[in-house]
C-alpha cells in the first residue's frame, strides 16, 4: 500500500479542477506537496488554502508542462527544497474534439503536447531521481475514458490519452523493481472548468444544442472532489487502473468480454453525436 502520511507529492494541473481537488486530498491524508500549474492565480489560491489546512507546499510554481525547459527547471526548484519527491501525479490536460475534416494542426499539436508530451517531461524529471533515492514511491496518470474508449470526435484527445495508457502499462512494470507503484486514472464525466472549456473544432460554443449537451453532461457528471477521493483511495491500495464513476469501469469489462455491444455502442454514439451537433450547431468544414 502506498501512504500519503510524511511523503512528499507533485501535483500538476493543481491551480483548479481535479488537479486541485487531488492536492487538498492528498494533503488531507498528510502529504506535503509540491504544486504546479500554467495558471498562477489558481495555483496560489489551492497553496494557500492546503497552507490553511495545516499542509506544507514546499513549492508552488506556475508553468507550462508542454515545455520541457520549464518542467526541468520545476523540478530543479522541488528537487533543491525536498531531496526527491515521492509521489508524482500528472492531473494537468486540456481537451480537444472535431472531425478530422474540421481539426487544425494546431489543435492536433497542442493537444498532444500537453495531454502526453506533458506528462512524459515530468516524468523525464521527477521519476529518475525517485529511483535514485531508493525510497519508491508512486507514479499516478491521468488518462481518461477517452483513453480507453472510441469515443465519437475524440481523435486527438484520445490520442493524447491512449498514449499515456501505453506509456503507463509499460513503466508498470519498468518500474516495479524499484518499489515503484504505478496508477493510471481513467475518469468519466466529471464537473470541472475543463466542460467549458473544451475545444470543438468547427463548433459554436454558445449554440443552444450545445450548452443542452453541456447540461445532459453535468448530470451525470461527479464532482472533481469525488473524483480525488477516488484517486487516493486508489493510490493507497495500489490500483493500477483506477475509475471515477462506475459507468466507465461497466464499459471498460463490457470492451473486454462482449466485443460487439462495445462495438454497437460506439456506433450509436458516433451516429447520435454527428446527427445532434453536425446538423444543428457546426460550421462549414475547411
Amino acid at each position: 500500500m502506498t501512504k500519503f502520511g510524511g511523503k512528499t507529492c507533485l501535483i500538476t494541473g493543481a491551480a483548479s479542477g481535479l488537479g486541485r481537488s487531488t492536492a487538498l486530498a492528498a494533503a488531507a491524508k498528510g502529504a506535503a506537496l509540491v504544486l504546479t500549474d500554467i495558471a498562477a492565480d489558481g495555483l496560489e489560491q489551492t497553496a494557500a488554502d492546503a497552507r490553511a489546512a495545516g499542509a506544507t507546499v514546499h513549492v508552488a510554481t506556475a508553468a507550462d508542462v508542454s515545455d520541457y525547459d520549464q518542467v526541468v527547471a520545476l523540478a530543479a526548484e522541488a528537487h533543491a527544497a525536498v531531496g526527491s519527491v515521492d509521489i508524482v501525479m500528472n492531473v494537468a490536460g486540456i481537451a480537444t474534439w472535431g472531425t478530422v475534416d474540421r481539426l487544425t494542426h494546431a489543435q492536433w499539436r497542442r493537444t498532444i503536447d500537453i495531454d502526453l508530451m506533458g506528462p512524459i517531461h515530468v516524468i523525464e524529471a521527477f521519476v529518475p531521481q525517485m529511483i535514485a533515492a531508493g525510497r519508491g514511491g508512486h507514479l499516478v496518470n491521468v488518462s481518461s475514458a477517452a483513453g480507453l474508449f472510441g469515443l465519437p470526435w475524440h481523435a486527438p484527445y484520445s490520442a493524447g490519452k491512449f498514449g499515456l495508457r501505453g506509456v503507463s502499462e509499460v513503466l508498470r512494470f519498468d518500474l516495479a523493481k524499484h518499489g515503484i507503484g504505478v496508477s493510471l486514472v481513467c475518469p468519466g464525466a466529471m464537473a470541472t472548468p475543463m466542460v467549458d472549456s473544451v475545444d470543438i473544432a468547427g463548433v459554436d460554443r454558445t449554440a443552444e444544442a450545445v450548452q443542452r449537451g453541456v447540461s445532459l453532461f453535468m448530470r451525470h457528471a461527479v464532482t472533481p472532489e469525488a473524483a480525488a477521493g477516488s484517486i487516493v483511495r486508489g493510490v493507497e491500495r495500489n490500483r493500477y487502473l483506477i475509475f471515477t464513476s462506475h459507468d466507465i469501469r461497466i464499459g471498460f469489462w463490457a470492451q473486454r468480454y462482449i466485443p460487439p455491444a462495445y462495438t454497437l455502442a460506439m456506433r450509436g454514439l458516433n451516429w447520435a453525436m454527428t446527427r445532434y451537433v453536425e446538423q444543428k450547431v457546426t460550421a462549414p468544414a475547411r
